[in-house]
């Protein structure tokens, strides 16, 4: 009775109840408008310069990269203009030391390696007549023989073209100063042309935008997607914006096409309410921000994204096993004054070391319904150095477990409800049908929201708890995972910054901005490249 009573009293502290859900959803949209006023906010709210996104009917073969977190992907994707796509890639694991090298070139030098060995080994033919053209023709590429290439890189970043932009900070455990304020896909190109790749990159595009596009490329119906949302690694959202709201544009270098009247809009939204006014807060929490990285910022991203929830986890469990008076992982030999003594926990086991729970395992133990909980016992066992837990041990993990993740999801909620109803896509929210017309789409994309059990239900339960939406407009909302949605994305705007390109004088993109981009879209939407706006 003593561990379960323990176990009740941490799960208690991760409730985020309706009241709280509301002031966060309040508290979001003012800072969602004040980012769009002016620079230098919490939320950096950061103009992408895409006014439009697609219908399903582009076609082509393109190349993309992912920088998203932990992961590196190549992929080349076939788009058949029908809205479905055929995807080639390959993912490798980000050595921990290039994360935090000391000079860029370390890691965009892995990075070019990586593009190396996925052509050499999924377009082997494509590769080698390159090189052989190369070795003959003394010096470069025909220019239709080289792949535009989409960058996915998901930190924040100052986009000032389609190919260009400076990184402002890390995130997610990366730590290279020597990357701030460059230009990262000049940094990129710079490895690929060392390596004499026939490959361009032609596009930089946040991982949230890129799923956006991607979610509007496949979505059912008429209706263009609003919202593209990551819940993984990280979280953040990309939204289409009214340009007239977007009044800090007057203040910045370069020319906006304003003839649809919008613009997608990189919110950022892992640094929402840094100053803890709204946020919940937990000693779990405060722990893991003073021994982060970056203590102080993204502090919405460390309470819902994948990299943190498993050491929230980890830090409440060891809270559990420090105090004598509950007897979480124990038996009648151990000596609850000396963890490490405990019988039951190896020494060397990763519940005492920082990150050692990984987020999978709060899915495993939440959705667990195994006879005595035995997947999450043995999963203690064979992945975390504990043996011989009880079913007692392991109910006590499940519950915190899962507080822990629907917490996650409540102000993942948040983020969700704010967007949609800032930008009044819901109308008077009086409509009791769903309709092709009346439905808000969102896409998404992350391990959270696609392996975690009930996370969309746990947003969809809160967002029934905001007034502005309740359960009529809750209906209204249609959220769709974007599948390979950074990928897939990022190889759509390269091709519309491809086009742009090749179209002539009208469709340059200089330092300055992204009115070519723009143009070079009008001048393609009859040639068979058609726009939702």
């Amino acid at each position: 009775m003593a561990l379960a009573a323990a176990a009740e009293r941490v799960a208690a502290e991760f409730e985020y109840p309706k009241e709280d859900v509301n002031r966060g959803v309040k508290e979001f949209i003012r800072q969602m408008n004040e980012g769009l006023a002016k620079q230098g906010t919490t939320m950096s709210q950061i103009p992408t310069y895409v006014t439009a996104v697609p219908n399903g009917t582009e076609n082509g073969l393109y190349m993309a990269v992912d920088l998203g977190g932990t992961n590196f992907r190549v992929c080349s994707i076939q788009l058949h203009g029908n809205s479905t796509f055929s995807l080639t890639q390959s993912k490798v694991a980000i050595p921990k030391q290039l994360m935090v090298a000391k000079t860029s070139r370390e890691l965009f030098s892995f990075l070019a390696k990586q593009i190396e060995l996925f052509l050499k080994t999924h377009h082997e033919d494509h590769y080698v007549s390159h090189v052989e053209r190369r070795a003959s023709s003394a010096g470069g590429f025909r220019e239709e023989d080289i792949f535009s290439l989409g960058f996915t890189f998901s930190f924040p970043v100052q986009q000032y073209g389609i190919n260009k932009g400076t990184l402002i900070r890390w995130t997610k455990g990366f730590d290279i100063q020597d990357t701030v304020g460059k230009d990262v896909c000049a940094l990129l190109q710079k490895e690929i042309d060392a390596l004499h790749l026939p490959v361009r990159v032609a596009a930089l595009v946040n991982d949230t935008v890129g799923t956006l596009m991607a979610r509007s490329y496949t979505s059912p119906g008429k209706a263009g997607t609003l919202l593209g949302a990551i819940f993984g690694t990280g979280t953040n959202g990309a939204y289409v914006e009214k340009l007239e709201k977007m009044s800090k544009l007057k203040g910045m270098a370069g020319e906006v096409d304003g003839s649809t009247g919008e613009m997608i809009v990189n919110t950022e939204w892992g640094s929402f309410d840094n100053q803890l006014s709204v946020l919940p807060n937990t000693p779990y929490d405060n722990d893991l921000d003073k021994e982060s990285v970056n203590p102080g910022i993204q502090m919405f991203e460390k309470r819902i994204s994948g990299m943190f929830l498993g050491e929230i986890l980890r830090r409440a469990l060891v809270s559990l096993v420090k105090d004598p008076s509950v007897p979480l992982f124990s038996d009648e030999h151990s000596n609850q004054n000396d963890v490490h003594s405990t019988t039951n926990i190896q020494q060397d086991s990763p519940l005492f070391k920082q990150w050692g729970i990984d987020t999978s395992f709060l899915s495993i133990s939440s959705g667990d319904n195994s006879a005595g909980l035995k997947v999450t016992r043995q999963t203690l066992d064979n992945e975390y150095g504990i043996s011989a837990a009880s079913a007692e041990d392991a109910e006590a993990v499940r519950l915190i477990a899962s507080a822990v993740g629907k917490r996650a999801a409540r102000l993942s909620a948040v983020a969700i409800a704010a967007v949609v109803i800032a930008t009044g896509k819901l109308g008077d929210n009086t409509a009791t049908e769903v309709t092709d017309e009346n439905v808000v789409d969102i896409g998404v994309d992350g391990s959270l929201v696609e392996f975690y059990p009930n996370f969309e239900e746990y947003i969809r339960e809160a967002l029934r708890d905001v007034p502005e939406i309740g359960p009529l407009g809750e209906k209204r909302i249609r959220i769709g995972i974007a599948k390979d949605g950074s990928g897939v994305g990022a190889a759509l705007i390269a091709l519309v910054a491809d086009k742009a390109m090749k179209a002539g004088p009208r469709s340059d993109v200089n330092a300055g901005g992204f009115a070519g981009f723009i143009n070079g879209i009008i001048d393609h939407l009859n040639r068979g490249v058609r726009m939702r706006v």
